[in-house]
């Protein structure tokens, strides 16, 4: 039977490890011909934690991977050997379907596998803004100044905020971790 693609669910948390668990086993164990590759569908993100701003990995679904598997026997009974050796790695609860879970199908797949390449090289806001919001500025010559966003750039990740200055309001162009929504 060919590899498919299944949904596998593991601790959250615990992607990573089961990710590179499951490889290190594969080539071990020698298993390249049942288990092909583990994706963790992510994007990266930029945030600000402590005045720094820093760019992390988001998970599209916290606590999923896809895996390429050979779950399945000719008769279309599981493969006991695939099966057994994912239900052992550690961190992996299952996978979604439970005893016999479904393939991914061929179009599903590919969403997923274009909405990482999409994202791949681009490092998207953590927090998306809007035209109209109240934001209050947390960084630059403008620090703890509040503002309307007049404009929203997403591609470039800069808003246009319009700030009073000397009691007029001024466009200000600042990046998205130099804001931060305000509670008025």
């Amino acid at each position: 039977m060919p590899k498919q693609w299944f949904i596998l669910h593991a601790l959250s948390g615990h992607e990573l490890k089961v990710q590179k668990n499951i490889a290190s086993r594969v080539q071990q164990e020698e298993m390249e011909d049942l288990i092909g590759e583990v994706l963790i569908p992510s994007e990266k993100v930029s945030e600000v934690k402590q005045g720094r701003k820093t760019t992390v990995n988001r998970k599209f679904f916290p606590g999923y991977l896809l895996i390429n598997i050979s779950l399945y026997n000719d008769d279309k009974t599981v493969n006991a050997e695939a099966w057994t050796f994912i239900q052992n790695t550690p961190g992996v609860i299952g996978f979604l379907g439970g005893e016999r879970p479904p393939a991914m199908s061929d179009d599903e797949v590919n969403a997923i596998v274009n909405q990482i390449e999409e994202k791949k090289e681009v490092v998207a806001p953590k927090v998306m803004f809007e035209p109209g919001e109240v934001v209050k500025v947390t960084d630059g010559p403008f620090t703890s100044s509040s503002g309307v966003i007049d404009e929203v750039d997403p591609e470039r990740g800069v808003l246009k905020v319009l700030v009073s200055v000397f009691g007029r309001e001024a466009p200000v162009e600042l990046e998205y971790w130099q804001v931060e929504r305000s509670a008025e």
